[in-house]
């Protein structure tokens, strides 16, 4: 799997990444992860949806939990928010988000366009989630596969 991945992210890369979700969650007591699997099947929100659940991302305090999810080889991904942080984000706000995630991707710069990602997910999650003196880290920050 690593093999894929590093077909289009670096380490550099990768630590660019786990750089920018750790930057993200110092802001907000919300957990972002990054998922980077092969391929998809038929129903990707429904793949993404059951990585959200085995991550554990529907296990935090305030339900605010978001997965980038993506199926390198399919050329395909899906963000999905828990209950919390959908609640309160624009209507409009996963569409934008994947909007701006997929016009780095189409430029080639997979890394530039995950960061894009978690900073906009970051940036909601500080509004609506902002950090609290005992808010502890959650999840971890780390790419899974």
């Amino acid at each position: 799997m690593k093999d894929i991945i590093r077909e289009i992210l670096s380490e550099a890369d990768e630590l660019e990444v786990v750089a920018a979700i750790g930057k993200a969650e110092n802001h907000t007591s919300g957990e972002i992860r990054v998922h980077l699997g092969e391929k998809a099947g038929e129903d990707l929100y429904k793949e993404a949806t059951k990585k959200f659940h085995k991550l554990g991302m529907d296990k935090t305090e305030l339900r605010n939990g978001v997965l980038i999810y993506v199926a390198v080889k399919s050329h395909r991904f899906a963000i999905i928010g828990d209950r919390g942080i959908n609640e309160v984000v624009p209507n409009d706000f996963w569409e934008t988000t994947r909007d701006v995630m997929t016009a780095s991707f189409k430029l080639g710069n997979f890394a530039d366009g995950l960061v894009k990602g978690i900073e906009k997910a970051g940036h909601e999650l500080k509004v609506h989630f902002p950090v609290q003196d005992d808010d502890e880290n959650e999840l971890t920050d780390e790419i899974s596969y």
